[in-house]
């Protein structure tokens, strides 16, 4: 069964189907493409695999396909107060560690 180690040391296994650790994505410009009967097979295809590693939160993004490295993206801590406060509007919150260290 196809797995990657997570850089927490977690063996996360994404050959199971259905997966409980993988997501696929597509963007919206390539989802546009598409219309019509749509052939199911062919919109699996063209999606890229995303897989979670269920211990660190990491996400393992397989951009090029399974015979490519994948690239791992991790969870950042926000500071300061909760996106429900701005009613669904996003807005950056400030690090006040990472002021400190910029200047």
């Amino acid at each position: 069964m196809p797995s990657l180690t997570c850089g927490c040391g977690e063996i996360v296994n994404y050959g199971e189907i259905p997966c409980s650790n993988e997501w696929l994505l597509m963007s919206d410009i390539e989802f546009d493409q598409f219309s019509g009967q749509i052939d199911v097979e062919e919109i699996y295809k063209a999606m890229k695999s995303l897989i979670k590693c269920p211990q660190c939160g990491a996400i393992w993004l397989f951009w090029n396909g399974f015979q490519a490295e994948p690239q791992r993206y991790m969870p950042q801590q926000w500071y300061g107060s909760s996106n429900n406060e701005y009613k669904g509007e996003y807005k950056k919150l400030r690090n006040p560690k990472m002021e400190k260290m910029t200047g």
